[in-house]
């Protein structure tokens, strides 16, 4: 190894290039099962982004690729800039991951497990335990057996035992599984706090809505294959949004705004209308449709502007690529 490579790597950096992330044509087989298929995969550094799928679709696969566990039967992969594996050591020296549930000796304290897989690490891992703790919000539970901890607690001291290191790049394979609401809400608060210090948090999950809240990018993935990638907002900028609106009439304010040329497809329902527009539609918009049933003489008890969730588009893409096979 050089001694540039070694100064950079004893200096913290990182090898050069925009991505986190990055694979090309990977693909791991297990017998005639395909459980990576040629995925190509850009992870922006500094974001959360969110690898997502059903259960079976091959997320923790590609994360045991990434990190060396399982051998890929072809393709390139890299991580912060590193080509994997060769430079799989340099790589790993800035990663912190969680594959499955995270998993802890139960009689010990969280501090005493964070001491021992400090002990594994640099010497500089031993002095960042308490950090760690205070950073996940476990500081004042840190002398209790984890034997004591809820899930939620658990998946915390797996985030701190990723922080020994010091990451650039976080996996996290599921943080969300078996979590209340409110350790979802810690969870996605931690993930947002992270990103905020200049890290990159990729986290593999089935829960949509959880994606939406956290992520600013994600990768849909799809027996093994990933079918569409990029920032949210993109995915569903093509997407409709539908207006509901509760009203005296609702079969008169059809005709109304059919009759105005205001909205698109308007349908009628028991208790008002349904009104699906283009993403983008502007509020000014919105508010002259309830101006005109207004001044018609129609009575207006609700209007509510619903965007197409992550959720709706995901259904919809995977159930298209169904129809086309």
């Amino acid at each position: 190894m050089s001694s540039a490579v070694l100064e950079k790597v004893a200096g913290g950096a990182d090898a050069d290039g925009p991505w986190a992330v990055e694979t090309h044509g990977l693909t791991k087989r297990f017998g005639e099962s395909i459980a990576v298929n040629s995925v190509d995969l850009r992870i922006p550094r500094g974001c959360a982004f969110g690898y997502l799928g059903p259960n079976g679709a091959g997320k923790t696969t590609l994360i045991r690729v990434l990190l060396g566990l399982t051998r890929a039967d072809a393709g390139t992969m890299s991580l912060l800039g590193y080509p994997v594996p060769r430079h799989r050591d340099l790589a790993l020296a800035r990663v912190g991951a969680i594959v499955d549930e995270p998993r802890f000796h139960g009689h010990l304290t969280g501090r005493q497990n964070l001491q021992i897989l400090a002990a594994a690490r640099e010497p500089a891992a031993r002095g960042r335990i308490s950090a760690a703790l205070e950073r996940v919000g476990l500081a004042h539970r840190a002398d209790d057996r984890v034997s004591k901890y809820s899930m939620g607690m658990r998946q915390r001291l797996g985030v701190a035992a990723c922080l020994l290191g010091d990451p650039q790049l976080l996996i996290l394979d599921e943080p969300m599984n078996g979590l209340d609401p409110a350790g979802m809400h810690d969870m996605r608060e931690m993930i947002h706090s992270l990103v905020a210090e200049g890290r990159t948090v990729v986290l593999s999950s089935h829960l949509l809505d959880e994606v939406e809240r956290t992520c600013d990018a994600v990768a849909i993935v799809d027996r093994g294959k990933v079918i569409r990638q990029g920032p949210i907002a993109e995915l569903l900028a093509g997407t409709s949004m539908e207006v509901e609106i509760d009203c005296s009439a609702p079969e008169a304010a059809q005709t109304l705004l059919v009759r105005e040329n205001r909205g698109g497809r308007v349908t009628v329902r028991e208790q008002g209308l349904a009104i699906a527009l283009p993403t983008g539609t502007s509020h000014d918009a919105i508010a002259e449709m309830n101006r005109i049933l207004v001044e018609g003489g129609i009575s207006v008890y609700r209007l509510e502007v619903n965007q197409a969730s992550l959720e709706s588009w995901f259904l919809e893409v995977t159930s298209r690529l169904g129809s086309e096979e």
